[in-house]
């Protein structure tokens, strides 16, 4: 890759980042604009995938609300988060937890991961 575009990727990517892994329950802090206004919402579910590298790297992550499965994917460099906070840990073997999708209620719970 270009030197170049290599420095402007460096420039972009955050001094601290969380370590969290596929399967644990995380709060996602989103920054949200509401016309002049701007706020903090949180987003708390299980990380269904991680994906890319450097300042690409996104996650996914998925709750329950109301019934209906929610997913989003979050860019974990972006400036719109404003920080993740880890919940709980999960012991998953699969890097990624789309069986997830099927399941409902106690069936879609990730075993904790006990140090």
């Amino acid at each position: 890759m270009n030197e170049i575009i290599k420095k402007i990727e460096a420039e972009q990517m955050k001094a601290e980042v969380p370590v969290f892994h596929v399967g644990d329950t995380v709060k996602v802090y989103g920054k949200i604009k509401e016309g002049n206004r701007e706020r903090i919402q949180v987003f708390e579910g299980i990380v269904l995938k991680m994906q890319g590298g450097s300042n690409r790297a996104t996650f996914t992550v998925r709750k329950t609300s109301g019934g209906i499965g929610v997913e989003k994917t979050w860019p974990l460099h972006s400036p719109n988060v404003e920080k993740v906070e880890i919940v709980s840990r999960g012991k998953v073997r699969r890097a990624k937890l789309n069986y997830l999708r099927q399941r409902v209620g106690k069936a879609a719970k990730v075993k904790a991961l006990i140090k």
